[in-house]
């Protein structure tokens, strides 16, 4: 009752209402793109946000898998030594070899290393510091999260970019990048060829948007939120105005 009282006192107000829905359509169209004035323009917000994963297999020069003359406890150490080049990974050192296969600055790829027994959760990530305006640009930043396999020498690596294609780039660049810093300390301490760590990557990464109609969902949220408080206020305002007006008048 209270709901059909309100409307129809809402009705009364057809500029209230025509207010409302013009300061509703540009907080959602602003939710959505940037609005510049000089000169004036809009330019679309990225709001998908991607994922592309991949796989690493950390091995010997000589597979483990194919050589049946390495034994099962040679496993066992490889599983551990996956755990320790996959926390490198959020290194300085290894976020800018990766940086340098795909293009970015060190600082805007943002790491968290594998979870462990011992370290269930995850440690703070490394790369850019957190920033409060973080919230509003989280869909577009570079994030690369490392899982070792609790079993087996194995990494999975999922990648978070703004589009499929940067995020397929970032988790094949992280790979590589590992693999450059790897030649780059081996080839400083000279190890025997035989005994060298090999990366072995089980397929290329496939990007996909996990966020399918983001911006239909975001503008309809807005513009439903700011037209109700905006129609509330309408109301509000008309009610203190008559209120003024009666007051006034019983003053007179």
């Amino acid at each position: 009752m209270r709901l059909g009282m309100h409307l129809r006192e809402l009705s009364r107000l057809p500029l209230g209402i025509v207010v409302s829905a013009l300061l509703a359509a540009f907080a959602a169209v602003w939710s959505v793109a940037d609005i510049s004035l000089a000169p004036p323009g809009l330019s679309p917000r990225s709001l998908e946000m991607a994922t592309a994963s991949t796989q690493v297999v950390v091995d010997t020069p000589y597979s483990t898998v194919l050589d049946l003359r390495q034994r099962t406890d040679d496993i066992l150490a490889l599983k551990n030594r996956a755990v320790l080049i996959g926390t490198l990974m959020a290194s300085a050192e290894v976020r800018a070899a990766i940086g340098r296969r795909v293009g970015l600055p060190a600082d805007s790829i943002q790491v968290v290393a594998p979870r462990t027994p011992q370290q269930p959760r995850p440690v703070k990530q490394s790369g850019a510091k957190p920033q409060p305006n973080d919230l509003l640009k989280s869909t577009d930043q570079y994030r690369l999260d490392v899982q070792a396999n609790p079993t087996v020498p194995l990494l999975t690596i999922d990648a978070q970019a703004p589009t499929p294609k940067s995020a397929q780039k970032l988790a094949d660049g992280a790979v590589s990048g590992l693999g450059d810093y790897l030649r780059q300390v081996a080839a400083s301490d000279n190890p025997p060829k035989n005994v060298k760590v090999t990366l072995r990557q089980l397929g290329a990464a496939k990007g996909s948007v996990i966020n399918k109609g983001v911006q239909l969902q975001v503008v309809f949220v807005v513009f439903t939120l700011v037209f109700a408080f905006s129609c509330a206020a309408t109301v509000m305002l008309a009610r203190v105005r008559r209120g003024w007006l009666v007051a006034s008048a019983a003053e007179q």
